[in-house]
């Protein structure tokens, strides 16, 4: 059956689509040339390998949400999931080149979506996980044989952080994005019109700034 290995490539910003995705060079080779293959149904888990990359000071202040203190990163800092995508493999013999497009969400409710805002430089460590289903061409007869891909296939790549700021900051120029509980909304809403406040951005300055104001009354 077909012995099959997977590389990224590459990885760039898709620019017009409808939400923001990023596309990955996948180039599938076939260790078991003389099969062709027919075709194939991929299932990929991405994870976030954060334990092979270094964090300076200002990276560590940024990611005390997702880890605590430093000091507890030897227990705390492990491999996150990032995402699942799915993919069909094309006919070929040796070697196939994919385009693998994954969609970013900017929804800071996701422990992705804070860990890539966390870093300042520097790549994010990717592992890519596959399985799923081949179907090739028996040598003898040709008839069409059913094999699942190797469990342990596996892809490592280094995704540059300035690649992932740039496709946040082309699909959300200089703004990012909050999703809130209803009540949480309305309660805002009503202190927005109360107020007679004209953006959503006055309305967050006034309520830091009052919040500011009382810590700053507590402490003295």
């Amino acid at each position: 059956m077909p012995d099959l290995a997977f590389e990224i490539r590459s990885a760039a910003a898709v620019p017009f689509a409808a939400t923001p995705l990023v596309s990955f060079a996948l180039e599938v080779v076939n260790r078991d040339s003389p099969l062709r293959v027919h075709s194939g149904i991929v299932r990929c888990q991405i994870q976030l390998e954060a334990t092979r990359r270094r964090y300076d000071a200002a990276e560590q202040e940024r990611l005390l949400d997702l880890f605590g203190e430093p000091e507890r990163w030897s227990t705390t800092l492990k491999p996150m999931l990032w995402t699942h995508t799915t993919f069909a493999l094309p006919q070929f013999v040796d070697r196939a080149a994919i385009e693998v497009t994954v969609p970013c969400s900017y929804d800071f409710n996701i422990a992705a979506t804070k860990y890539f805002d966390g870093l300042l430089a520097g790549e994010i460590p990717l592992n890519f996980l596959f399985s799923g289903t081949v179907f090739y061409e028996a040598e003898t007869d040709q008839a069409l044989q059913v094999a699942p891909i190797s469990w342990d296939t596996e892809a490592r790549f280094r995704l540059p952080v300035a690649a992932w700021r740039d496709l946040m900051e082309h699909y959300y120029p200089n703004s990012v994005w909050l999703r809130l509980h209803r009540d949480t909304f309305d309660r805002l809403a009503e202190y927005k019109r109360r107020h007679a406040i004209v953006t959503w951005e006055e309305v967050f300055d006034c309520a830091l700034s009052h919040a500011e104001s009382e810590a700053v009354r507590v402490r003295s």
